[in-house]
């Protein structure tokens, strides 16, 4: 007679994975939780128009200082400005805290449809070494940021273009702020200005444009925000100014260019009055089209180019795979399963060959593992950002949310990293799947986050307000192992409890020679030249990408990303394909590396153009900006490698199963 049963051993032993599966569920929507509380903590302005009575005030905030030739901001009262008796900062979410924003109040007085002429700020009396810091801001080109009903300040310049008739014609931009100030030259025709000598813009005409539809709604709409920006050496009577009426400007006359300029160098002491103009205009822009003046920076006619010469890119690699599947591929399958070439096909040169060893895992397969896992994070990321924000969610009147938005989003992704990285370990026979899962979760953000602590301590000791605080970084730190370990985690347990996939060969104890390759047929020639199609497909996009990055411009041509993404996708799948079965036939098995890098080297020259730029379009000369340039391209190059890797790397691994699994083999 059998034994009997021991009823208590079998009754506790389920106890354990329910345990586990229990906690996990628990600790994800915990995790879900304090991410829906963070996103509704961070503060989303310009969603809801405000309508303003007449005469209603309406307030003026300053932001950051900032320069296209140092790229670092600075707080707008860390210079000696007019400033409040008491500074209030506003609120700001994680993505305005790193790109340096520092929102405040001001003294300026703004009412609806009040107008003003040559309203007096204050009056300053200025040191040697206050002038200086203003000098020192003004020829580093430093720029001045206003806020209106969330609208950032604007200053309308022209351009000449010539037309197809040959005439000229001018176009209407709008560059975000205002100079500070300005250094004059020999062809300077403001009167009383000395070449080489710094001038504070002192005066603003603050233009405000607001649309009226009684029809609508009840009040007035801010739709526009410009402002033009004067020096002028303010004259008085008597030696103090005691608010008595200026000479320089009156509600008669406005000031202009041709009064004489307040310089800020080459004197001890200055008395420096600020004043501003308040000029409202009605305008038929609706609250939904205001910010449509800042987007046209850009012609779309070059994105069009853009999209155009990389389709063309697509259909060529495009003909190239049917040719090798309609054509050669097909050839070889019949070749390979007709019994009656069988025996002369094991004689010959092709990919059937090395059936026995194709699947065998690579060198290096741990990180080969953690590489892909992380490709899969930030391409899940990059989709479902580029999907809000071809909606419009991401638009920039939510200043830092694009930012803030990545940064949740690839931390929500850590469930696909490690899920992916389990699963291919799986494929190439790794054991110990919690390694791979916690190298995925700490290799890529690791190397971020050292990157960006030490450039953060650089911007730091310059003073500037780009350096994050202390608090974020502890934050940043808790998104990293509070959440997107964990959560990598879960992806590589649900990833652990599938069963293994089952290859379509079996892979022999012995590896085989590879014969000697051709030249053209070595991995870094393939490899450098595999990249540069990719990289061309998307170039275009990239330049503007780094202009609004770089030179303080607004990029909102998301509907172009989506499409380049979509292209630049097809393409490193197609041209790593092509490259793998070149590679196969000349009996190379050695395909997993190469099928990631073929497409992956396109971050080669994607940090080469970055240098190409920083010599033709950037005017940087600190040592700090320039770390600072050099550190975040070669962060966006590596998450460039690694992202068109993986696209590469899975279009390959699909068509290589499924070539092998349509061969006979005896």
């Amino acid at each position: 007679a059998p034994p009997p049963p021991r009823p208590h051993a079998h009754a506790h032993a389920p106890l354990r994975p329910t345990r586990e599966r229990t906690a996990m569920m628990r600790y994800t929507a915990a995790v879900l939780i304090a991410l829906a509380l963070a996103s509704q903590a961070f503060y989303v302005p310009g969603v809801e128009p405000r309508n303003y009575e007449y005469g209603e005030d309406v307030m003026l905030k300053v932001n950051k200082l900032d320069s296209v030739r140092t790229q670092l901001p600075f707080e707008y009262y860390s210079l000696p400005f007019c400033r409040p008796g008491k500074v209030v900062e506003s609120a700001e979410n994680l993505g305005e805290v790193l790109s340096g924003d520092m929102i405040e109040n001001s003294l300026y007085e703004i009412s609806m449809k009040m107008i003003e002429s040559c309203k007096v700020l204050c009056v300053k009396d200025y040191k040697k070494h206050e002038l200086q810091q203003f000098e020192a801001k003004i020829r580093d080109e430093y720029h001045v940021n206003f806020i209106v009903d969330n609208l950032p300040a604007a200053t309308k310049y022209y351009t000449e273009e010539i037309g197809d008739n040959g005439e000229s014609n001018y176009e209407q931009h709008y560059a975000k702020g205002f100079a500070l100030g300005y250094v004059a030259t020999e062809d300077d025709v403001q009167p009383g200005s000395v070449a080489g000598t710094a001038y504070i813009n002192n005066h603003q005409r603050l233009r405000l444009f607001f649309h009226e539809d009684p029809a609508s709604f009840v009040g007035y709409r801010i739709v526009a925000f410009e402002v033009d920006a004067y020096s002028v050496s303010h004259q008085w009577e008597g030696e103090e100014y005691t608010g008595s009426q200026l000479k320089t400007c009156n509600p008669l006359q406005q000031v202009s260019r041709n009064l004489e300029p307040q310089a800020v160098s080459g004197v001890d002491e200055a008395k420096i009055l600020f004043t501003y103009d308040v000029v409202w205009e009605e305008s038929n822009i609706k609250w939904a089209s205001r910010w449509d003046v800042y987007f046209k920076i850009t012609d779309s006619k070059v994105h069009w180019f853009s999209i155009i010469n990389s389709i063309a890119v697509v259909l060529f690699l495009s003909a190239m795979v049917a040719m090798i599947v309609t054509r050669t591929l097909h050839r070889d399958l019949l070749r390979y399963n007709s019994p009656e070439e069988r025996e002369e096909a094991q004689e010959e040169t092709g990919w059937k060959l090395i059936h026995g060893d194709v699947f065998r895992p690579p060198a290096f397969s741990h990180a080969f593992c953690i590489l892909v896992g992380t490709g899969y994070q930030l391409i899940g990321m990059s989709i479902v950002t580029l999907f809000f924000a071809v909606l419009g969610f991401l638009s920039p009147a939510n200043r830092g949310g694009l930012m803030t938005s990545m940064l949740l989003l690839f931390v929500l992704m850590g469930i696909f990293a490690g899920f992916a990285s389990t699963y291919l370990g799986k494929i190439l026979k790794l054991e110990d799947w919690r390694k791979i899962s916690f190298a995925t979760s700490v290799t890529f953000p690791g190397l971020c986050f050292g990157i960006f602590f030490i450039l953060n301590a650089m911007v730091w000791g310059e003073k500037s307000s780009g350096a994050v605080p202390f608090g974020t970084l502890v934050a940043l730190l808790v998104l990293w192992f509070g959440m997107n370990v964990p959560l990598v985690y879960i992806g590589a347990y649900i990833s652990s409890k599938r069963p293994a996939p089952e290859l379509p060969m079996k892979i022999k104890k012995h590896p085989r020679e590879i014969p000697e390759q051709v030249w053209y047929a070595q991995a870094p020639f393939l490899a450098l030249l595999g990249g540069i199609l990719p990289f061309s497909a998307c170039f275009i996009e990239i330049f503007f990408i780094m202009s609004s990055v770089w030179m303080h411009q607004f990029y909102y041509m998301f509907g172009f990303l989506f499409i380049v993404f979509v292209i630049l996708t097809i393409t490193c799948a197609e041209i790593s394909i092509v490259a793998t079965y070149f590679q196969l036939c000349y009996e190379d098995y050695h395909w997993w590396w190469r099928s990631f890098c073929t497409s992956g080297f396109s971050a080669i020259y994607l940090f080469l153009y970055s240098i190409m730029y920083y010599y033709t379009k950037m005017r940087i000369d600190h040592f700090v900006s320039s770390a600072l340039y050099f550190g975040y391209m070669f962060l966006i190059s590596v998450g460039f490698f690694v992202l068109t890797g993986t696209i590469g790397f899975t279009a390959t691994y699909i068509f290589v199963h499924k070539i092998y699994s349509s061969v006979k083999i005896d």
